[in-house]
């Protein structure tokens, strides 16, 4: 058994052994109706008319414009959610809190999936640790995994060469 090999297998049994608990009373049912980037979808409530703006938390998506990293989350973010039911789960007891994009902030389940870590473990997204909350631990090892397989972003063929903020830092619209 190569190193390779044995790291995958270590990785795995990590992510195996972090999954969290699926009891949060700051859950939302809601149903995706458009993808706006590789982190933000547009929801509507169950019961409610208006749709909302949420930003999926945890991660980093590239920009619209790191192509064609950019692009790539966020069909995979429409893969994963796009017309389906989910549930957004808020770390904050405040409800429904808006950043100053006007979007919550909240991880997405789709089913027992969380869609974050999905975005990462295909290496689509890189993981945002400015903020820690519940998932931290498993999304840095479903990032480390993607790392690790070379996926996506981290493809030693063709890698994203800047994060998300200093292309937008180097890059102002």
């Amino acid at each position: 058994m190569n190193i390779r090999n044995i790291i995958l297998c270590c990785c795995l049994l990590f992510l195996l052994s972090c999954s969290s608990s699926l009891e949060n009373k700051n859950r939302y049912a809601a149903t995706v109706t458009r993808v706006l980037s590789g982190q933000t979808v547009e929801v509507r409530l169950t019961g409610k008319p208006d749709t909302i703006r949420v930003r999926v938390t945890g991660i980093d998506a590239p920009d619209w414009r790191q192509t064609p990293w950019g692009d790539t989350a966020k069909e995979k973010l429409k893969e994963l959610v796009m017309n389906q039911t989910i549930a957004i789960e808020t770390d904050n007891t405040d409800n429904l809190v808006q950043d100053h994009h006007n979007r919550i902030r909240g991880h997405l389940w789709q089913g027992d999936i969380l869609v974050s870590q999905e975005l990462l473990k295909s290496g689509c997204v890189l993981m945002n640790d400015r903020t820690p909350h519940s998932y931290s631990m498993l999304l840095r090892s479903a990032q480390e995994y993607a790392r690790l397989m070379g996926y996506g972003i981290w493809n030693p063929q063709q890698p994203m060469r800047y994060t998300p903020s200093q292309f937008r830092s180097l890059n102002p619209q």
